[in-house]
This record gives structure tokens, sequence and C-alpha cells, in this order.
């Protein structure tokens, strides 16, 4: 009876053992099955990056071309390779030219680009602060004061004399 026993044991032991082996197998599968067919969001996030090397100024997820489309499908079959997104972007860079990059490499000259608006930002602000500094109204000094108050404007007194005129004329 004790031989059943540990027969029985080690038969189900074997059992679950088989059972634990063909899940993980299975489980692989599948992971692999999804990895080899990437989603057309991953697709997208790589071909927002790259423009059309046909087209100007179009980015490669939304461009309605016959290229454009190989170029997607492109980017599908090395990411289902396990291409990296980096490498893919170096792939296009290395085919097309630097051209085909949304945002262009921190490197040579191109670091300009970075730099320059910042630049004329903060120069244009300093220009504005001083030219708004220098539309200040002068301060009167105190001779030209004495001056504005001793002497009546002419203008002032014309129009006095008339006011005083008429007003006299209605008496």
């Amino acid at each position: 009876m004790k031989k059943r026993i540990l027969w029985l044991i080690l038969l189900a032991a074997g059992v679950a053992g088989v059972w634990a082996v063909l899940a993980t197998s299975t489980t692989l599968a599948a992971g692999r099955a999804q990895k080899a067919t990437p989603s057309d969001d991953e697709v997208n996030a790589i071909a927002r990056q790259l423009y059309c090397p046909v087209c100007e100024n179009i980015p490669l997820d939304v461009c309605p071309t016959q290229a454009c489309a190989q170029w997607r499908a492109l980017i599908r079959e090395k990411l289902a390779a396990g291409w990296t997104e980096q490498q893919i972007k170096d792939y296009f860079v290395e085919q097309y030219g630097v051209r085909v990059l949304n945002e262009p490499p921190h490197q040579g000259w191109n670091w300009l680009i970075y730099v320059l608006p910042a630049f004329f930002l903060i120069g244009g602000a300093i220009l504005l602060f001083r030219l708004f500094r220098s539309w200040k109204p002068p301060v009167p000094d105190a001779q030209s004061q004495e001056t504005l108050q001793s002497e009546p404007p002419t203008g002032a007194d014309e129009y006095l004399k008339r006011f005083e005129e008429e007003a006299d004329k209605r008496k």
C-alpha cells in the first residue's frame, strides 16, 4: 500500500511539473507573438519623430504617400526584429540624412537652434526695459518752473479775451 501511495505522489508531481512547463512555454510563446507584431501606436511613436524624405515637412506618421506606408511597414519589421527606437532612427539617418529627424541632433552648429531663441528673448527684454526707462518725462528744473508760473500762455490769453468779449456782449 505504501508503494502505491508513493507512486501516486510521484505521478502527481510529474503531472504538475509537466503542466507547469507547458503553461510557462505557452505564456512565453504568447509573449513572443505579441512582440512579433508591434502595435500601430508603437510604430507611430517612432514615425512621429521622423519626416518623410520625399515630402517636405510632413511627419512620417501622417504622410499619405505609398513610400511613407512602406517606411512605416519597415519600422514595424525593425521593431518586430528587436531593434530599439534609436537604432531605427539611426538607420533612417544613415539612409536619408539628418533632415529626416524632426529634432536636429545636439551637436555641431545645431546647438545654436536651442541657444539663439533664449539669447534673443533676453536681449529683447533688456532692450525694451531700456527703451521704456528712457520714455520717462523729463523732470523740469526750478528755473523753468518759475518761468511757467510768471507768464501765462499766449494762447490762453487770446481765448480768455474772446470769452470776456462774448460775455460782455450778452449782458
